[in-house]
Parts: C-alpha cells; sequence; structure tokens
C-alpha cells in the first residue's frame, strides 16, 4: 500500500514501467540513410521487448493514455519518416507496419521462447516423431530451425523488417515521381 504514496493507481505504475522499456529504446538518428536508421529502431525495441518479455503483452493493455516515453518515441520515428520523404499519411501506414512487425513478431515468438526453456529438446523430439515422411516440408523447417547459426545470419525478424522497408522504400519513391 505504500506503493500508492508515489503512484495514483496500477495503471501509473504498468505505465511508468512501460516508460523505462522505451527508454531503452534506441531512437532513430535524424542523418544518415532513412532505412538504416529505422532497422536499428526497430531491433532495438525487439530487443527490449525479449529483455522485458512482460512488457509485450502489456502493450496491448488498455491504458490511460501512452506515456511520455512512448510519445517520445512514436514522435521520433514519425518524424524521421517525415524526413526521409514520406507523406503525413504515408509515415502514419509506415508506423504502423513497422510496430505491428515489432510488436506482433514479438508476441508471437515469446510463447517459443518460453517453451524452449522448459523443454529444451522439443524440436529435436519433433523431428524425430515426424521423420517418417509424411510431412517432409515441417521436417525441413524444423532442420532449419536446429542449423547453427552462421555468423551474419539475418534472424526472421530481421528478414521481415527488411521486407517491410524495401516495400516502404518503393512506396515512398513512387510517391515522389
Amino acid at each position: 500500500m505504500s506503493l500508492y504514496h508515489h503512484v495514483r493507481n496500477k495503471q501509473d505504475l504498468l505505465g511508468g514501467m512501460l516508460d523505462l522499456v522505451y527508454g531503452e529504446i534506441e531512437t532513430p538518428p535524424g542523418g544518415g540513410e532513412w532505412r538504416a536508421a529505422m532497422r536499428g529502431t526497430a531491433i532495438s525495441f525487439h530487443h527490449a521487448l525479449l529483455r522485458h518479455r512482460w512488457a509485450c503483452s502489456l502493450l496491448m493493455s488498455p491504458m490511460d493514455g501512452p506515456s511520455p516515453a512512448r510519445l517520445g518515441y512514436m514522435d521520433a520515428v514519425l518524424g524521421r519518416l517525415r524526413s526521409a520523404g514520406f507523406s503525413a499519411e504515408m509515415a502514419h501506414h509506415a508506423y504502423h507496419a513497422l510496430d505491428s512487425h515489432i510488436v506482433g513478431f514479438t508476441l508471437w515468438l515469446l510463447p517459443y521462447l518460453a517453451l524452449a526453456q522448459q523443454q529444451p529438446d522439443l524440436a529435436e523430439n519433433m523431428l524425430q516423431e515426424l521423420s517418417s515422411g509424411d510431412l517432409p516440408h515441417l521436417v525441413e523447417h524444423i532442420e532449419v530451425h536446429l542449423a547453427p547459426e552462421q555468423p551474419g545470419q539475418v534472424s526472421e525478424f530481421e528478414f521481415g523488417l527488411g521486407l517491410i522497408l524495401d516495400g516502404l522504400d518503393r512506396l515512398r519513391d513512387a510517391a515522389s515521381t
């Protein structure tokens, strides 16, 4: 109860916790190539959510309003998109496409990470069970998951992010011609 001498209610407490997570995100720098700036910010956001696994689902919870750090993050991303030549409408769409990928991919990934911690041999066991030949494409997919990472290999998150950035770049270029 003494905690409520410092915050009004649970929503304030949770908003403050989210503010700390947003404070860890590298916002896009103003200069340089916009794609590299947005890529760095998206990866930073994804990694912050992976460090604070509770935060991703909390982002989806109704709050009294966005926190100051979240508002600052949003403004920085939108501002960087606008300075890169996106119209206000296209920056709106780009922001939501990026945010959906960051938060959505992380929400999708978190249960798998938890399951892998609880059952570290799950994929190998599943591969053994499926190796009868009935599902060859799924077996191949699991084998890719189990393959050791190669230096410079692009993660699934970064692959999807690259597709979004490529598409946004084409739309931006088409709009300016």
